[in-house]
């Protein structure tokens, strides 16, 4: 968005001239630039402090394990990223998958490591509806940790 932002400032001003226009739109480029990050910060060291927690009371389980009776429980899967989405936008949804079965892992903030698709990763976090209250079950991810790298599928097959 800053860069969108940006250009499209610096558009208008070429265009229209109105260097006044900075007055406002200098402070709300830098809000576009700060605030999301600072966001993003908070949210990892909340989370980064439910991670002691969740290391001692998860129960590891197998993906076909996972149902509605798991509800609001926390757990540890580990398995094979098989699709990542929604990176961009800072709350990134990782498919993961064991020889079970495979599950949505929805991250509402970014994880320290670098994820890809092909990894190993244990997940720490619980059990919750896919849509608030209804819906699949899927993990709200607290934690997503490389095991070991592989290498994408990408590069695998291709």
């Amino acid at each position: 968005m800053f860069g969108f932002f940006a250009i499209f400032l610096l558009w208008y001003i070429l265009i229209t001239g109105e260097f006044r226009t900075l007055i406002w739109a200098g402070p709300t480029l830098v809000c576009l630039l700060i605030i999301p990050m600072l966001l993003n910060y908070m949210s990892q060291k909340e989370y980064e402090g439910l991670t002691p927690m969740y290391e001692q009371e998860a129960r590891s389980v197998k993906i076909r394990e996972i149902s509605e009776k798991m509800i609001s429980k926390p757990i540890r899967i580990e398995g094979v990223v098989e699709e990542v989405r929604f990176r961009s936008l800072n709350r990134p949804h990782f498919i993961v998958g064991d020889r079970t079965g495979s599950i949505p892992v929805k991250m509402f903030t970014t994880p320290r490591e670098d994820v890809r698709v092909g990894d190993i990763v244990e997940v720490l976090g619980q059990v919750i509806h896919r849509y608030i209250v209804t819906g699949d079950p899927v993990v709200n991810g607290v934690s997503i940790r490389v095991v070991s790298r592989k290498g994408s599928v990408k590069e695998k097959t291709g």
